[in-house]
């Protein structure tokens, strides 16, 4: 079997970047970081609390107050944001190979992230660059000149998932420094590498100390003297719901400013006339398969509830568990592996309680639903859990309601298009959702109708930078991405100037 080539990664212990200094944790304690391939440990980082916590916003802080990116006009900015995305190019294979081996994703998965990464780094230079420098507001007089800004929010603690740790540090990163702010970065203390990495190509690239800081650490210490600091004028934070709830209540105090996206439980419905051909069938089953298992299902948007209509439903299933039960699992550095591991044991112990619990309550399994056997490329050690198709679901079970986060379908049917709608906005998450139909007016009206923050017709997956993400519900508030995604990290200024004052005489004396 062969394999690609493996990143050397040092055994780091200063992985605090604070005031353009790499730091050990102030207590000494570190962490290792785990292949989830084998469970053996191969990187060692500082773990970071809340004295170092302290350390990293107070660097943000005088590098906002009295530091120059702030004021660093914004082609300056552009510049440097494409100069980082040329430098991700540059590292692109080292950087993909380390994200495979921290998150357990396939090497070509964590190439595209990072092509994904040096997207968004350049999308927000062209965006800031391109802006117009104020709205002129017609005050109805000549010697009145209005005008609305946008200034810099401060800084920002941006608060990162495992699944997607580069991309989704990026989708934070890049807008919060085009609009001119600084930060302080909490990646998960599970897949912490490469936003490491990529702080060391911003010093690189020319931002000056103290603008980027990084702590690792846990969220139960470092993520929450984030969100309750005072100096702290942003918090956005991407991941679970229990703890994006915890991330409002700790900034609810300061009135900081919050951005959260929390997941999914994302349907993806077919109608039976999206499979009238057998092209037309071919793609809807194998972008079913995408839609639930790239990445091991470890993904907020992804497709875990199939509703299918019935009149094709047994043909549809039946072909969609033949072939997620041919998915090859392995190493994520292996060639020909098409579905990694799972992040650690206590994501694939929470998978397999998900299945449990649906077989216990009447879910047929048609595949899957197991430990596979271990291989050359699957040691015993690694965290391994086969796809996972589970038929004659319904909605009071636990798996059809809870985001799963792993590589588990559900399959639900329905009759009528009414039926299809509602069993599709029956959730209490509403991030991203999908229709198939060869039916244009019937797909835009069923778009039209879900109440999802995403809705992709007769695709699934794909994302635009310049479209914003985002979700309805228990998804989350504020958007990431497009214009909207950089508004986040901005302040709204009104600049109204009297270019000819005269006395009001309002008050006689």
């Amino acid at each position: 079997m062969a394999e690609t080539a493996e990143p050397q990664v040092p055994q780091m212990n200063k992985t605090i970047h604070a005031g353009g200094e790499w730091l050990e944790a102030v207590s000494g304690a570190t962490r290792e970081i785990l292949d989830p391939a084998d469970a053996l440990p191969f990187a060692v980082v500082a773990e970071g609390d809340e004295k170092d916590t302290d350390l990293a916003v107070a660097a943000a802080r005088h590098a906002f107050d009295h530091g120059d990116w702030p004021r660093t006009p914004v082609a300056e900015r552009a510049a440097l944001l494409r100069r980082v995305a040329d430098l991700l190019v540059r590292d692109r294979e080292r950087l993909g190979l380390l994200e495979s081996r921290d998150a357990g994703k396939t090497v070509e998965e964590g190439r595209v992230d990072i092509d994904c990464v040096a997207d968004a780094f350049r999308y927000f230079a062209d965006l800031v660059a391109a802006e117009a420098p104020g709205r002129v507001v017609d005050a109805g007089s000549p010697d009145i000149h209005s005008v609305v800004v946008h200034e810099p929010i401060g800084v920002c603690a941006l608060i990162t998932p495992w699944n997607y740790p580069l991309l989704q540090a990026s989708w934070k990163i890049a807008p919060a420094l085009a609009a001119g702010n600084t930060f302080v970065v909490k990646p998960s203390e599970i897949t912490p590498l490469t936003t490491v990495a990529l702080i060391d190509l911003l010093a690189e690239a020319g931002l000056p100390a103290g603008v980027a800081n990084i702590v690792t650490g846990p969220g139960h210490s470092v993520g929450a003297r984030l969100a309750e600091h005072p100096d702290v004028d942003l918090v956005s934070f991407t991941g679970g719901l229990a703890s994006g709830t915890k991330v409002a209540q700790a900034a609810a105090p300061s009135v900081k400013k919050v951005a959260l996206e929390l997941g999914g439980k994302n349907p993806n419905v077919v109608f039976a006339d999206a499979c009238a051909t057998e092209e037309g069938f071919d793609t809807a089953v194998d972008q079913a398969l995408n839609a639930a298992f790239i990445h091991s299902g470890q993904v907020c948007s992804a497709g875990g509830r199939l509703i299918v209509e019935e009149s094709v439903g047994e043909r549809f299933v039946a072909e969609l568990a033949r072939r997620a039960g041919r998915i090859r699992l392995g190493r994520g550095t292996a060639d020909g592996v098409e579905c990694g591991p799972l992040v650690s044991e206590q994501q694939r112990a929470k998978v397999e309680d998900f299945v449990a619990s649906a077989l216990a309550e009447g879910a047929v399994l048609r595949t899957g639903g197991r430990r596979p056997e271990p291989s050359a490329e699957r040691p015993d050690t690694g965290y391994f859990y086969e796809p996972t198709v589970l038929d004659a679901c319904h909605r009071e079970m636990r798996v059809v309601r809870e985001e799963v986060f792993g590589p588990v379908l559900t399959v639900e049917t329905f009759r009528t298009e009414d039926e299809a709608v509602a069993l599709a906005n029956d959730t209490e998450y509403g991030l991203a959702g999908a229709v198939w139909t060869a039916d244009a007016g019937r797909a835009r009206r069923v778009a039209g109708r879900l109440r999802h923050g995403t809705v992709w017709i007769n695709d699934f997956h794909p994302y635009l930078p310049q479209a914003e993400w985002g979700g309805f519900g228990k998804s989350g508030v504020g958007r990431e991405l497009g214009p909207a995604g950089l508004a986040e990290y901005r302040e709204t200024k009104h600049v109204y100037q009297n270019l000819a004052p005269k006395p009001v005489r309002w008050f006689t004396g």
